[in-house]
């Protein structure tokens, strides 16, 4: 019964990948996005926790889209299998995940919000130590002020104190940007089953941040359980319960979303790495 609840839950961590890439002032602005729990995007993290039934996309919802001159050429040559999984996780979202998000619609919002949180001080070990490879030192101690401010005073990440009350917000950031800025190109772009959007660069990364994420430490003890995953999985939906309907947006507004998410995701990991 354990492995067969494992095995549901792992499905609906493709929603990770379909709307996890979020920009907002902190760092997030969603597409179907694929940070990486897994890609940086799959699972929406909301703007600020902020639910609408609205599936329009504002003109200024991906504002590094804007420039033409900043469009960057994305190296697709698995086109045909990417498509496949880029399908894949769309019937994923619509038929598992986002049903599923909209029951948890029913717990107050408050509570969603604090269990957003709860997650994002777990990947704290995540942006101190690729900030610092990256010699952004004054990130780097921002980062460890807000995990140690926030598990402490925000009752173990709970409350984003840090952000609310003294004005440090978070700065993302991961391997696979880390890689980029030492020049380490993105390779080949790929759409992951269970994770969206990605490239080889990111791929390579995510598998680092994964041991860097305290939450391995916390749900992946026992091997032969599936307590971890089912931690993502819970986590991806929440978030997706406080996603704006980003995804239904693009499916909506897209001559062809597939390419709009991978054009938007490459520009989008670019500006994380510019920045």
């Amino acid at each position: 019964m354990n492995r067969l609840l494992g095995l549901l839950l792992l499905l609906v961590l493709p929603v990770s990948g379909m709307c996890n890439t979020t920009v907002t002032h902190t760092g997030t602005t969603n597409m179907q996005t694929g940070s990486t729990e897994g890609s940086t995007l799959m699972l929406a993290e909301a703007d600020d926790g902020v639910e609408t039934s609205d599936a329009d996309i504002p003109d200024d919802e991906f504002p590094f889209l804007d420039d033409e001159d900043d469009f960057i050429e994305v190296f697709d040559p698995l086109e045909p299998f990417n498509r496949g999984m880029f399908w894949f996780n769309d019937k994923v979202y619509f038929y598992i995940a986002k049903p599923l998000a909209r029951g948890l619609r029913y717990v107050p919002e408050p509570w969603r919000v604090s269990l957003k949180n709860f997650f994002l001080n777990l990947r704290a070990p995540i942006r101190i130590v690729n900030a610092g490879l990256q010699g952004k030192f004054g990130d780097a101690g921002n980062e460890i002020t807000r995990f140690t401010t926030n598990t402490t005073l925000g009752i173990a990440g709970l409350f984003d104190v840090s952000k609310e009350h003294f004005g440090i917000p978070m700065k993302d950031e991961d391997t696979g940007q880390t890689l980029g800025f030492y020049g380490v190109g993105p390779g080949p772009y790929l759409v992951l089953p269970l994770l969206g959007p990605s490239n080889f660069r990111d791929g390579i990364g995510m598998l680092a941040d994964s041991r860097m994420n305290l939450a391995y430490y916390i749900w992946a003890k026992d091997q032969d359980n599936y307590d971890y995953p089912g931690a993502l999985a819970f986590n991806a939906i929440n978030n997706l319960s406080l996603d704006k309907d980003t995804y239904e947006g693009i499916k909506k507004d897209a001559l062809d979303p597939y390419l709009f998410v991978r054009d938007a995701f490459a520009q989008y990991r670019q500006n994380l790495i510019d920045n």
